[in-house]
Order: structure tokens, then sequence, then C-alpha cells
């Protein structure tokens, strides 16, 4: 009996010894197994510090490290030393592409985000009042671009504005401040717009729909002064009360904060403007080596990546029902179905980079 016991016991002991060796050899669930860098878009940037986005690609093998870019400087950068760019829309990445020598890699668009103009409740009354803008909702309407360029073209102060005279904070003249339309992608995007309206609403293709434009986008851009080479800064200026009264930024950049469950007094009197006329804005991710080919389309296609684009304002690819859902709270805000915007296509990078630099006073060509 005590040598079968003594056999049992060695059994048991060899197979704990066998399993221990099995279970060490096993890489522990959601350790990373690449680690890539990447360049991307500064309204990404909160997206990919998030503790929670940082645990669930590490489930899927991945680390990630980003950097933050403009989106249209990204070409400028040396690509090599990355894995992936992205930047905040297709335009650019067919640049990036073209620098990096990866022409016709496999990219993929996993979220995108309208432009909006987020405002003080005052300047909308006023801009209301003078048929610039159309309330649609309790703390939302539409920007009317026709009228807006208008004004614009006129260099019309505040001061003329009929009612503005209560508010002694709306001086000089009406103007949307923006980014810069060489670099980043929000004010490229906004320079697409509006030269689309001021060009009878047709995309500008040659060089006499550019010499027709380019004074009203110079008007557009020089009155701003020093332009923001980011949606970041010029948002977090307007969040904590400072800056100016209307302010380009993404969708994406609002819903976040709304559903950080923000409360009134934290939100204070922002009112969210869609332009009738846009340009939307897929965000492009472009592989520029092996390791990160695989990520682009676990962002846009895993279930748990998707919902956590959803908790940063983004609207994934085919994901208007998702997007009604998680922002259904917060109605009065946005416009979830984008009902009553033209969405309008963007020139071609030749033309609108030579928009841009005619819009900053540079060049006179394309």
């Amino acid at each position: 009996m005590r040598r079968i016991l003594g056999i049992a016991l060695a059994i048991l002991l060899i197979g704990g010894v066998i399993g221990a060796i099995v279970i060490g050899s096993e890489k522990p669930e959601g350790t990373a197994t690449k680690t890539v860098r990447g360049v991307i878009g500064s309204e990404k940037s909160d997206f990919f510090r998030d503790p929670d986005v940082v645990e669930a690609l590490k489930d899927k093998g991945y680390t990630v490290k980003p950097e933050t870019s403009g989106s249209w400087a990204m070409d400028q950068l040396p690509l090599k030393e990355y894995d992936f760019a992205f930047p905040s829309s297709s335009e650019p990445a067919q640049e990036i592409e073209a620098a990096a020598g990866v022409k016709g890699a496999q990219t993929t668009r996993p979220f995108f985000s309208p432009l909006v103009v987020v405002a003080r409740a005052n300047a909308t009354k006023v801009l209301a009042d003078n048929g610039l803008v159309r309330m649609t909702g309790t703390n939302s309407g539409t920007l009317l671009m026709g009228p807006y360029l208008k004004a614009a073209g006129e260099d019309r102060t505040w001061q003329q504005l009929p009612g503005s005279a209560p508010h002694g904070e709306l001086t000089g003249t009406v103007f949307i401040k923006t980014t810069d339309p060489a670099t980043s992608n929000s004010g490229a995007l906004f320079v697409a717009a509006t030269s689309n309206v001021a060009n009878g609403d047709t995309v500008v293709s040659d060089d006499a729909g550019i010499a027709r434009t380019a004074p009203l986008m110079r008007k557009l851009t020089s009155v701003q002064g020093a332009l923001a080479p980011s949606t970041d800064d010029p948002f977090r200026a307007f969040i904590s009360g400072s800056g100016e009264p209307l302010i380009l930024a993404y969708e994406s950049q609002v819903a976040s904060l709304l559903m950080k469950k923000q409360t009134p007094a934290q939100l204070g009197d922002m009112v969210v403007l869609y332009p009738d006329t846009t340009v939307n804005s897929p965000h492009t991710f472009v592989p520029l080596t092996e390791e990160a080919r695989e990520l682009g389309r676990l962002l846009a296609e895993d279930p748990k990546l998707r919902e956590l684009a959803l908790r940063h304002g983004f609207r994934p690819q085919d994901g208007l029902a998702e997007f009604t859902a998680a922002t259904a709270p917060f109605a009065g805000h946005l416009n979830p179905g984008l009902t009553g915007i033209r969405q309008v296509g963007a020139p071609t990078v030749k033309v609108l980079m030579a928009l841009a630099a005619r819009a900053k006073g540079q060049g006179d060509t394309p």
C-alpha cells in the first residue's frame, strides 16, 4: 500500500511540474506583443490616452505610442520612424502614402466627425436674429453659410448687427476662429466647404475657381490673426471661458465633453452650430509597416474599440444608430442625423493646398 501511495504521489508531483511549465510558457491573456509608434491628429490624443483604450488594445496584442501633428503636416515628418499615421481625413492620407512610399496601402476609416462651430449663447442669438443662424434645438442650430459668407465678405462687425448693443463683449469683425488650413485638417476642410459655397455651390477645380474664391478665403483667414496648429487649444480655451465667441471644432470634441457627464454649469452657455454646407472628416488610418496593418482593422471593427470611440464622440463607420443611441441624452446640443446639412466633396489635394496658401496670402497659382 505504501509503495502504491508513493507512486501515486510521484505521478501527481510530475504532473504538477509539467502543468507549471505549461502554464509558465503560456503568454498571459492581455499581454501586448507588438509596440507600434504612430502620428495622430491631436483630436484623437484623449482617445489613445484613455486607460480603457490602452487596455483594450493590449488585449488585442498592441501597445500604441502616439505623437500628435497637424494632419496636413504629417507628410513632412520622418515617416520611416513610425508604424502608422492617422490623419483626420482621407485627403492628407494620400499625401502621407506618397511621401512614405506606401501608395496603395490598405487604409481604413474607423470613424469620422463632422465640423461644427462652437458658439456663445449671446453670439448665437445675435446671429440668429440677423438671419445667419437657424436654431434647431435648445443648444444647437445650423450656421447658414451663404448669409455668413456675405457678412464676412462685407467685413461686417458685431456692432453693425442689430441686437448686439447689450452685448459689449461682442466687438470687432464677425469671424470664426479656425486652425491653419495649410497644416491642420479642420482648417483645410473649412476652406473646402467655404470655397464650395463661394464658388456657386460647386467644388473648386481649376485656376479660375481658385482666383474667384481666394479673396474671400483670404478675408476669412487674415481677420483671425495668429492661426492655431490644431483644434485642441482653441477648443480648450473656449471651454475654459476665454477665446473667441465662434470656434471651429470637431463634433467629436463636443460629444466627448457631453458624455463625460458635464453639468449645465460646467458647459456654460455653449451652443453647437452645424454649418449647412460641410465636408466630413473620415479619420483615415495609414499603415506604414506590417506591424500596424491589423491595428486599423481592429479600430474599425472590434466591438469594444467601437464602443470606446463612441465614448470619445466619434461616429463609427456605418454607426449612425450607435451614435444616436449613445448621444440621446444630449439631443439638445447635437444633430445625430445631420439633418439639413449638405455634405460636399473636397477639392483635389493640389487645389485645396493652393486655396490654403492663398488664404494665408501666399502664392498666386495652384
